[in-house]
């Protein structure tokens, strides 16, 4: 069996640090890893000192155990594709944005910051040796009815914690995009001015 985590560094056009170079979203977890509670405690600090627009901070988040039925109601909530191989991981960390305040007033960058939150967590997950993988696709407004979310809360994605396991013991759809080279659009396309 072969572990992929060595051999996915990003080809960068310039020099990144190896938390960024080497970060990646596996599919295959393994099923018998618990991630610590210290571990737990640092990713969500990790979210909770991510930058936030005028720091309202409109972000919450759901932290799921495999084995708990907040894991079972989030696992339930996930889409066909992510069903086979999202619940072999630790756990689950659902960000929601608060998209308006107490008077019902918007938050405009409510989503922006819950993602601003899971990258950090992201990072921090890297820096102690385990691999998330962000999904957006679940249904937001089951995982709103399990959670009884208020009013503006929007579930923006569902996050899959734990340690990487080998491509091998994923259902055999899921193995070649697990070894597949790690792409992305060249800069020559993403930046719209560099005066």
């Amino acid at each position: 069996m072969t572990l992929l985590t060595d051999t996915r560094r990003a080809e960068t056009a310039a020099p990144l640090h190896d938390l960024l170079a080497e970060r990646w979203s596996p599919r295959s977890f393994d099923p018998e890893f618990v991630v610590p509670d210290e571990a737990v405690t640092a990713l969500m600090e990790a979210a909770r000192w991510a930058p936030s627009a005028a720091n309202f901070q409109p972000r919450r988040f759901i932290v799921a155990r495999r084995g708990s039925e907040a894991f079972q109601a989030v696992t339930d909530a996930l889409s066909e594709g992510n069903r086979p191989w999202a619940p072999n991981a630790s756990l689950f960390v659902v960000a929601i944005a608060l998209t308006k305040d107490a008077d019902g007033k918007p938050y405009r960058w409510a989503e922006y910051d819950a993602g601003q939150a899971i990258a950090h967590l992201t990072v921090q997950a890297h820096a102690l040796g385990l691999h998330v993988h962000p999904m957006g696709g679940f249904d937001p407004e089951a995982i709103a009815l399990s959670f009884e979310l208020p009013e503006g809360a929007v579930a923006v994605s569902v996050n899959a914690i734990g340690a990487a396991a080998p491509a091998d013991l994923l259902p055999e759809r899921y193995r070649s995009r697990e070894a597949a080279p790690r792409t992305r659009l060249p800069l020559e396309e993403l930046v719209v001015v560099d005066d």
